[in-house]
């Protein structure tokens, strides 16, 4: 993406159920194109496998504390702050990977988090989100390593002091 093109920030807003599937495409479509130079094709594929559940995407997004982000009024990313203060969820379209989507939906949980009095917010950053979440201020806690389909995947556990 050239740099020199500015982007529109995006606004956003709570969860409708009326976005479930696209979500669902979009959480799928960065799986399959944004990890490529930190997960290999048996790791995305199960990856994407286990993230192929909209049923189970939709239970997630009504339960935590959800956000959209939309871009002329079409949503290109999402978050869910769930109980404790975990960032469950968090996809971006690639097409508006590295444009701020991100930035902008964990600066509006944060702010929220804030709000309810949390202390920390906690998430197990993908190696493909970890540079994003070392940005804002997080700092890795320990390595996981989770098996899905008998391949194994990797992600850090991080966190951010809000007190």
């Amino acid at each position: 993406m050239n740099a020199s093109v500015a982007f529109p920030k995006p606004s956003l807003r709570p969860y409708l159920a009326a976005d479930l599937p696209l979500l669902a495409e979009i959480r799928l479509a960065a799986i399959e194109e944004l990890t490529i130079e930190d997960y290999d094709e048996a790791q995305r594929r199960a990856w994407a496998d286990l993230a192929d559940d909209e049923a189970g995407l939709g239970e997630t997004l009504k339960k935590g504390l959800s956000l959209i982000a939309l871009i002329s009024g079409a949503p290109v990313g999402f978050i869910v702050l769930a109980d404790g203060g975990v960032i469950d969820q968090l996809y971006v379209h690639p097409a508006v990977a590295r444009t701020g989507v991100a930035s902008a939906l964990c600066d509006a949980i944060e702010k929220l988090a804030r709000a309810r009095k949390l202390e920390n917010l906690v998430v197990d950053a993908s190696d493909t989100a970890k540079p994003l979440f070392d940005k804002l201020g997080f700092t890795a806690e320990r390595r996981n390593t989770i098996s899905v389909e008998d391949v194994w995947l990797g992600n850090t556990r991080m966190k951010k002091k809000l007190t």
